[in-house]
């Protein structure tokens, strides 16, 4: 992450949870109603461009895959829980699928790079689809084979949801808050030949 990340190493974690209203922008006439998982290095690009898409109502930025309760962002960047930096995503099913989230997901990061996004290496930025049902896993299997068939050679993992632990308060909206732009992702449309 960028070292103004890690030389604001201040604020306060917590698990599981309802969002900080300070940190967590609700859409007006979103009414979330389902929840999905990913990881795709920087959680702060994947935030980003997930939050934009039409009924999202809510990312969070946070860790998920690892062993540790609890986890700081400094641990995890010093690869000592297993985590990875993951967002939660909070949607309403009538006006956006799971399928179509996961697409963007697979557009807005690089899921050939291995352990991390453009500049930022390491194991916490590796790619995951963490599914909740046997209907996500199963979505999330078929969109990587589309992108294999395609010649991506995906390296995205697809994984059973464990806890998720949101991030400091730091990391919440960091491109809303500073008005910069997301430097390790882009989105690269790469379903639009079978979109639907």
């Amino acid at each position: 992450m960028l070292a103004l990340a890690l030389a604001a190493c201040s604020g306060s974690h917590e698990e599981s949870g309802a969002p900080h209203a300070a940190a967590t922008r609700v859409k007006a006439a979103v009414t979330p109603d389902s929840v999905a998982y990913f990881a795709g290095g920087c959680f702060w690009g994947v935030e980003y461009y997930l939050e934009q898409m039409d009924g999202v109502a809510t990312v969070e930025d946070g860790y998920m895959g690892g062993t540790v309760d609890h986890p700081t962002y400094e641990q995890v960047s010093a690869h000592e829980t297993g985590h990875l930096e993951s967002v939660r995503v909070r949607y309403d099913s009538k006006q956006v699928s799971y399928e179509q989230i996961a697409r963007r997901f697979f557009e807005i990061h690089d899921p050939t790079q291995a352990d991390g996004q453009g500049p930022d290496i390491g194991p916490q930025y590796h790619s995951a689809v963490f599914y909740t049902t046997p209907e996500e896993k199963a979505i999330a299997e078929k969109l990587i084979g589309l992108l294999r068939k395609r010649g991506y050679d995906v390296v995205t993992q697809v994984r059973p949801a464990t806890r998720f632990w949101r991030a400091e308060e730091y990391h919440q909206d960091h491109y809303q808050r500073s008005g910069e732009k997301p430097y390790c992702h882009v989105r690269v449309r790469r379903f639009d030949r079978d979109a639907h």
